[in-house]
């Protein structure tokens, strides 16, 4: 279809612009007396928030002057970048004033035929879940002083539900109907974005007709989009898809429907779904510090970093047997130095390998389920030894403490996950290797750290190595197996067929008194430099929750949700793109 092209004069305050309409962009030049051209500002169709007829303000509530020749234009604008921080996004407004009222409705008609052609996959209505009591508590104050407004102007309606216990958001949405919802928004944490996930995925497996519990099964793709306000005491996941930790920008993201895709890791015990992951699943150090945490709690976020201290002055190491199934080291690699940003080669290019023939197929699970059985699985490889920490991520798992995070490599989409070995050394290596993360260092560059790009990883105890961790210490932590969940907490679980409402057998509240309960069982967790029996095992750490199994299997599944998310943006500033690149879209470029 060919594009429509306006073009014309308009005033700005008291200066002349020439605007125009042309393909993928809006934009407005400013001319002096004589004619010339000074600034150009330039805005993505697809950045366009929304236009409205009059002089609209917004600020501190909405108020519009209906004017015969005026129209308001709302758009994403960029602030704030530079000096190593991503830019945030926020609301920019222009005012303009057309010669004529015929002129400006012919603006405002071909601006809004342009923002339906150019951004058909926008949210109308959005179901949302807001964790009152996560992080600083202010969940429900960021959510209505911040994002309904924006939601308001844009025309996107929600339904809200403030949750009142663990679970209640993934419980919805496995049991409710959501037909007309467009996606699922979390104004919380790593924790409510989890509950969201495992709902997400659980439902679309139930009507699907697949058992999330076969851990060579291929997963159903998930149409329903998830999107994140941040608000919790930790949101790498959105730090790790935007760049940054802030309402407004994510806000913006969910309003113009960006699409991010994401790689999930689901983690199994025998032929038992345990949890699914998208950021870290740990063992040894990151695990033993979750552990100890959760006899803090009373601490608040600070208690990650008292814990951290503690687990690291014990100076523990673990034995196990690491098996991994390596990825095509031809399409990337962990050293390779790339960063996974938005238009991202290596995702894209595997978003063709894993959905081939996109057109001709009937569903988007035929084309990954022909993919996968054609796919020759590849030879396993096995790593024995003693580990400071055994780490699998499917993201670069960045935070604002560490910039690059675990892996900064790792790409959000490619249908991989990197394995990170870190075998017993000196505590004065171990402190580098940690330090490191902080710093522009290559952490992997040490000798008694090694990576490597895989598909699917399996975690045993040695032959003749017995699990300390037995039945006695697992008491509080909830049983996933379905029988022993039935019989161990009768009444605790609704069973409506094998989704994930049966990943955790219990709810929240039980795992943290479980958590509290097996403290004061293990009063010696943490036992010091000179403790003369320190524990065999450590326990797991899978996006910030205890794992109830020690030997356990993960697979990566490639693209299996999509986040309202574009990937973070160049810190330099996003690329200029000429019109008419396919690629682009309108997405990549903003002057302001």
């Amino acid at each position: 279809m060919e594009s429509v092209r306006v073009e014309s004069s308009v005033w700005v305050g008291n200066k002349r612009y020439r605007a125009l309409l042309s393909g993928w962009y809006f934009s407005w030049t400013e001319l002096d007396k004589k004619n010339r051209e000074k600034k150009t500002i330039s805005v993505p169709i697809s950045e366009v928030i929304v236009v409205l007829e009059g002089q609209v303000e917004i600020q501190p509530q909405k108020r519009v002057e209906d004017t015969d020749r005026d129209f308001t234009l709302f758009y994403v604008k960029r602030s704030g970048g530079g000096a190593g921080r991503r830019a945030l996004w926020c609301l920019g407004r222009t005012k303009f004033c057309c010669p004529s009222r015929d002129l400006r409705d012919q603006w405002v008609t071909q601006l809004r035929t342009a923002l339906k052609t150019h951004s058909p996959s926008r949210p109308h209505r959005l179901l949302v879940f807001i964790n009152p009591y996560g992080g600083k508590k202010r969940a429900k104050q960021i959510y209505h002083s911040l994002v309904a407004p924006l939601f308001e102007l844009a025309g996107v309606s929600s339904h809200v539900v403030v949750t009142e216990r663990a679970n209640q958001a993934r419980d919805h949405i496995l049991k409710k109907d959501l037909t007309g919802f467009d996606g699922v928004i979390c104004v919380g944490g790593d924790g409510m974005f989890s509950e969201l996930l495992h709902g997400v995925i659980g439902r679309t497996q139930q009507e699907a007709g697949i058992s999330e519990h076969d851990p060579t099964v291929m997963l159903q793709p998930c149409d329903l989009h998830i999107g994140i306000i941040p608000a919790g005491s930790t949101d790498c996941v959105c730090f790790a898809t935007v760049g940054v930790n802030d309402p407004v920008t994510s806000a913006l993201h969910i309003i113009i429907g960006d699409s991010q895709p994401l790689d999930v890791c689901s983690v199994h015990h025998h032929n038992t779904l345990v949890r699914y992951s998208v950021s870290l699943v740990g063992y040894g150090f990151y695990g033993d510090v979750l552990a100890e945490s959760e006899r803090l709690r009373w601490m608040g976020p600070l208690r990650y970093d008292i814990s951290g201290c503690l687990v690291y002055l014990c100076n523990r190491s673990y034995e196990g047997v690491v098996q991994y199934l390596p990825a095509d080291p031809q399409v990337s690699s962990p050293r390779d130095d790339t960063r996974c940003l938005s238009g991202c080669r290596v995702c894209s290019e595997s978003t063709e390998r894993l959905f081939p023939h996109s057109d001709s197929c009937s569903s988007l699970y035929s084309r990954q389920l022909s993919l996968y059985s054609s796919e020759p699985e590849g030879e396993w490889m096995s790593v024995e030894g003693r580990f400071r920490c055994v780490s699998l991520t499917c993201m670069s798992s960045s935070c604002p403490r560490s910039p690059k995070g675990l892996s900064p490599a790792a790409h959000l989409a490619d249908g991989t996950g990197d394995l990170i070995l870190v075998r017993d050394t000196n505590p004065l290596g171990f402190l580098t290797y940690l330090h490191r993360h902080t710093t522009s260092q290559d952490q992997f560059d040490l000798p008694f750290v090694e990576v490597h790009r895989v598909k699917a990883v399996r975690f045993n105890l040695p032959p003749g190595e017995e699990d300390e961790f037995g039945d006695e210490e697992r008491e509080g932590i909830p049983s996933v197996v379905p029988g022993k969940a039935e019989e161990g907490r009768a009444g605790d679980v609704e069973s409506c067929g094998d989704g994930s409402q049966q990943y955790l057998a219990g709810q929240r509240e039980e795992e943290e008194e479980g958590m509290k309960e097996r403290g004061r069982k293990k009063r010696d967790f943490l036992c010091g430099l000179c403790c003369s029996n320190p524990p065999a095992v450590s326990v797991w750490n899978c996006d910030g929750e205890l794992l109830p199994y020690t030997e356990i299997s993960c697979r990566v599944h490639g693209q299996l949700v999509h986040l309202f998310a574009r990937g973070i943006e160049d810190e330099a500033g996003t690329p200029v793109c000429r019109e008419g690149n396919r690629n682009c879209r309108g997405r990549c470029l903003l002057h302001n």
